[in-house]
């Protein structure tokens, strides 16, 4: 074993070990009193370690200058972070009157926190830090409505570190505790044997079917990355069996890979577990985190749906049978040996929705849950052990790291907008735009949601346009969790957007196809999280807000025009369509997904579907098959 491993492995067991701390209030029925920036320091401080400890990859030669630049930074951020831990009740009152510590601990944390930004999100994120840090010192010589005010530098490091609105403010509150708690939820519950079930679950549920690998591929993504957050993590993990398994069954290369890694982003979006998103979005908006999960319901289903449409589709366009019978393990089967797996889930959804508990105490009770049955009973041969939860806690919080770090420079980059003032000129400036025209607006957003977002983790891209884009919306008249949902849904785009589409390019590895091939295909695949977002912002009702019935026309009508354009971009209904029959499907279903209180006209246009679809169905009837189509198809597929 490395040296340095043991200490890493300390150390992230005490980043999960405080954080359940925390979620329990275990220090409240000690009685102590601490502050929740107390806490926050603390898991700071263990998070920094972690990422400047050596890597266990690193000879242990000692004469190396990145190796005792390690040493140094992990200990220099630990020991900072610890001092602000213990002396945060006597800063925080003399930070004006006494602000050389709070100077002196931001001059040190800071260039830390821009380092391990640069180590685990790249230079991307962490010039963004530095350019919004350079806003602090020079604010004042803004142009126009941007102009800030004048912040002197010992002011400005002094607020950062110390002040709630700063390093240790919401995105790092939410992301050491929530984030923390829902990571080493899925890690038990994987290395307990739940992703094992739930895969087969998916193989017993979809195999029967024509395309049944794709739509495995698209359910056990959808279930893993719920709980995992992460679409490279997802794809990672579920990608390995099942782009392989796509591609044995007749689909390309570039579509089984572009298929799991839209299946794999989408995860975020579905209800009851979101990712860590979903859980900043609450604390942002101040509400509860079930109000999030049940406006996410619809739009994560159809995007599912669609998924699983055109999956079904372009199988029976490349004649992909279902899977052999005999292949599929029986669902009575898997459900009786793994059945309790299910329990967790109704224990955190119960929690979260009935009982409205803190969603890192409700994940905690399903953890504990998850132990107590994972010990009792197994899903084949693997037991859970003792060794397994050690392992899944290190990981854990190893993995968090990189998350928290994020949450951090998230919390420096809002306390220099809220210092300098520049967050208002800026909502101001966004307004301007929006007075002209809403939709311009939102392209702008949606734009930027996507440049920010090419090569960062969603919760990155979230955290700076709830800042600096959501309020403008808002400002214009839109509900805040329809501006919240629209930048994220298009933050989770960037994944898979080219030119830097990352889960499309580690899906692409694994299927060995071209990355940016793939990049568009998952763009085609995945195209409802492009378009519902700007549906929901003039109409609450698929965010499931306003009368019951209307919420109930609007996915009816929704679900008929993702089915008619998905037909049309796929080529296929019951049998190949023509150039102009795959036009007329998608205006149809354009006419159709636009809910009918979107415009003043929008019954109209969904009426001026009716004879559009009538069109193509009066086709499909009367005109079996064109010949020729099927040479020309195979022509171009083995172009």
């Amino acid at each position: 074993m490395h040296p340095i491993t043991p200490i890493k492995n300390a150390v992230a067991v005490l980043i999960v070990a405080g954080a359940l701390v925390w979620a329990l209030d275990v220090l409240q029925l000690l009685t102590l009193s601490v502050y929740k920036e107390q806490y926050m320091s603390f898991a700071l401080g263990l998070t920094l370690a972690t990422i400047f400890l050596p890597a266990e990859t690193e000879p242990w030669t000692g004469r190396t200058f990145g190796w005792w630049f390690g040493i140094v930074a992990a200990t220099t951020g630990f020991v900072t972070c610890g001092y602000l831990a213990v002396m945060y009740p006597v800063l925080l009152p003399t930070m004006i009157i006494k602000p050389m510590p709070a100077i002196i601990c931001g001059a040190i944390l800071i260039p830390l926190l821009v380092e391990a930004l640069r180590r685990v999100a790249g230079l991307t994120l962490c010039l963004i830090l530095v350019a919004f840090l350079i806003v602090g010192l020079f604010a004042h010589y803004l142009p126009g409505h941007l102009e800030g005010r004048q912040v002197r530098p010992g002011r400005l490091l002094s607020y950062l570190t110390i002040d709630p609105n700063g390093i240790l403010g919401l995105p790092l509150l939410v992301t050491s505790t929530i984030v923390v708690s829902f990571v080493l939820f899925g890690n038990i519950l994987n290395v307990a044997g739940g992703g094992a079930f739930f895969t087969d679950l998916s193989l017993a549920a979809m195999g029967r079917f024509r395309g049944g690998t794709a739509k495995i591929a698209i359910a056990a993504s959808a279930l893993f990355g719920s709980v995992s957050g992460s679409a490279v993590a997802n794809v990672a993990s579920t990608g390995v069996i099942t782009i392989p398994m796509m591609k044995k069954s007749g689909y390309s290369p570039s579509d089984a890979s572009a298929i799991e890694a839209s299946a794999s982003t989408g995860g975020q979006l579905l209800p009851p577990v979101m990712g860590a998103v979903a859980f900043l979005m609450a604390e942002f908006l101040n509400v509860p985190y079930a109000e999030v999960a049940l406006a996410a319901l619809i739009p994560g289903l159809l995007y599912y749906t669609c998924l699983f449409i055109q999956a079904d589709l372009l199988a029976a366009r490349k004649g992909i049978t279902a899977l052999k019978r005999a292949d599929l393990p029986r669902a009575m089967t898997v459900l009786g040996k793994g059945g309790h797996y299910i329990i967790p889930f109704a224990v955190l959804i119960t929690g979260l929705f009935k009982y409205n508990l803190e969603a890192e105490r409700a994940v905690a009770y399903a953890t504990a849950v998850t132990l107590f049955l994972g010990f009792l009973r197994s899903y084949g041969p693997t037991r859970l052990t003792l060794r397994g939860v050690f392992h899944a806690v290190v990981s854990g919080g190893r993995t968090v790291a990189d998350i928290i770090i994020i949450g951090a420079c998230a919390g420096a980059i809002i306390g220099v907008l809220n210092i300098t003032a520049v967050s208002f000129g800026l909502t101001l400036q966004l307004v301007s735009i929006g007075e002209s025209s809403l939709f311009l607006l939102l392209i702008t957003a949606a734009i930027l949601s996507i440049i920010m977002g090419m090569g960062l983790p969603t919760l990155g891209v979230y955290l700076l346009l709830a800042t600096l884009t959501a309020p403008s919306l808002v400002e214009l008249g839109l509900t805040p969790i329809s501006a919240h949902m629209f930048i994220f849904f298009f933050g989770m785009m960037s994944l898979i957007t080219p030119p830097i589409a990352v889960a499309a390019f580690a899906a692409a590895n694994i299927g060995g196809a071209p990355p940016m091939k793939v990049g568009w295909k998952a763009v085609q695949f995945s195209w409802p999280a492009f378009v519902l977002p700007f549906l929901f912002v003039y109409s609450p009702s698929l965010l499931m807000i306003g009368d019951p019935w209307r919420i109930v026309v609007a996915v009816a009508t929704a679900v008929l025009g993702v089915a008619l354009i998905s037909s049309g971009l796929v080529g296929y209904a019951s049998r190949r369509l023509l150039g102009w029959e795959r036009g007329v499907a998608v205006l149809a279903g354009a006419c159709f997904l636009l809910p009918d209180d979107a415009t003043t006209y929008g019954i109209w246009i969904n009426l001026a579907g009716l004879p559009l679809l009538a069109i193509i169905a009066l086709r499909l009837m009367l005109v079996r098959e064109i010949p020729g189509l099927a040479t020309e198809d195979n022509i171009v597929n083995a172009t």
